[in-house]
């Protein structure tokens, strides 16, 4: 007989907050690691220690993108800032892009 996990699935907006230990839980990743990502840049909180940081709910994906990054490549935390602001930066061009698109077809 196979066991089946209950999942519950909670969609996030993007002006969604998260508090410090809500993005430690949905990532899965230690309070230490969110620290590191804080300490390097890649992560912006609200608040002045890590007890009252919140965070928006982007980066959850963020989180995710850094620790697959440093995991399945090996790559230090300061790769993983460069990495990702590219990353960034591709997503904004294809943003452009589309709405370019979209205004073209409008015509």
């Amino acid at each position: 007989m196979t066991q089946r996990k209950n999942l519950t699935v909670t969609v996030l907006e993007e002006e969604d907050r998260l508090t410090f230990g809500e993005v430690c839980r949905a990532c899965d990743v230690s309070a230490e690691y969110v620290i590191q990502l804080v300490d390097e840049g890649l992560l912006e909180p609200l608040g002045e220690e890590p007890i009252q940081w919140s965070f928006s709910a982007t980066v959850v994906q963020r989180v995710r993108t850094a620790r697959r990054l440093q995991q399945d490549m090996e790559i230090n935390l300061p790769g993983i800032a460069l990495a990702l602001d590219l990353l960034d930066e591709v997503q904004g061009l294809r943003n452009r892009v589309r709405a370019l698109e979209q205004r073209l077809e409008e015509r």
